[in-house]
């Protein structure tokens, strides 16, 4: 089943974003070659595709996973979890209608 995994960052993220994104693009990277990646991206704090230092506000990723708990626990393990970047993390069952 997909899960989407949707995260909001603390104030003032960008400098730890940029350090642990290596990290992050690898775990989402394992996710697309096993086929399990659906769609993954940050929010921009502006209205813009590249908000430069007005940096981001969060993160989504929509993932299929085995279980609720499987998806919960690789939310858990993020990076970006670790650096303290996110400041909640939600993660609910997603069920694609359309396209």
């Amino acid at each position: 089943m997909l899960y989407a995994i949707i995260s909001e960052d603390v104030f003032n993220s960008l400098e730890k974003r940029k350090l642990a994104r290596p990290a992050h693009l690898a775990r989402l990277q394992q996710l697309t070659d096993e086929g399990r990646l659906f769609v993954a991206g940050p929010h921009p704090s502006i209205d813009n595709n590249d908000p430069g230092d007005a940096g981001f506000t969060g993160s989504l990723v929509i993932a299929e996973f085995a279980s609720l708990e499987q998806a919960q626990n690789w939310a858990n393990e993020d990076p970006y979890v670790a650096a303290g970047i996110y400041a909640k993390v939600v993660v609910k069952p997603f069920k694609k209608v359309l396209p």
